[in-house]
């Protein structure tokens, strides 16, 4: 998947910066743990994502808008529901969740400190995803494309950068600051298109373009003479 492969490298990016920090073996170890466990909640709304971008485009398909409005709808509580339960559980496990991966005491306190951004970042990450995929199956791919792009890229990385290299605020600037200026503004932006999406008027133009790729060509020659 394009986004996932973008949240790839966008991570692997974090994991470089932090290690120009000081301590820089502890603060990797630490922040690696959590890209882990992040990485793992994340097979959660990726399959949302897959989920409800087929079930959008067939109910725009179909020409039942409401269906693709319902179907949106669920997917995003249902998705939202489970990180909020992870989060809680990352909430109340704060300072043992990092003994899953090491037993060294300072990863495990740098794990703490980091606990708070892990339980946003995976709460974002709950919902972000299935937005992309109904914009997917919806036909915006390319708008998908422009925001995730632009969002992490243009304003995640460079936030980041300030964060660490001007305010010197360590893994906790690079990490919030990527996340603040990349995942939330994209979570928003998309939030804000799905709420104004107009869904019959949108099933209206899905139809008219199975009518157009379903008729014939004029121009189109018989396979048999």
């Amino acid at each position: 998947m394009a986004m996932s492969s973008s949240e790839n490298w966008y991570y692997r990016i974090l994991v470089l910066m932090t290690g120009k920090l000081k301590n820089a073996t502890i603060a990797v170890d630490a922040l690696s743990i959590c890209m882990s466990i992040n990485g793992w909640e994340m097979m959660i709304p990726l399959a949302f994502f897959a989920g409800i971008g087929v079930r959008v485009a067939n109910e725009l398909g179909a020409g039942n808008g409401k269906g693709a409005k319902f179907a949106t709808i669920v997917s995003v509580v249902q998705s939202t529901v489970i990180g909020v339960v992870i989060c809680v559980v990352i909430m109340i496990f704060h300072d043992k969740i990092a003994f899953i991966f090491t037993d060294s005491s300072s990863v495990v306190e740098a794990v703490d400190s980091l606990s708070s951004l892990l339980a946003i970042t995976i709460l974002l990450n709950s919902i972000q995803p299935v937005l992309s995929g109904v914009a997917v199956g919806s036909g915006w791919q390319s708008w998908v494309a422009y925001i995730n792009l632009g969002c992490y890229y243009l304003i995640g990385l460079p936030l980041g950068f300030i964060m660490e290299w001007v305010f010197h605020s360590g893994v906790l600037g690079i990490w919030g600051g990527m996340i603040f200026g990349g995942t939330a503004v994209q979570t928003i932006i998309l939030v804000i298109v799905t709420m104004r999406t107009n869904w019959e008027q949108e099933a209206e133009k899905a139809q008219e373009h199975v009518e157009e790729w379903s008729s014939p060509q004029e121009n189109e020659k018989p396979l048999l003479a």
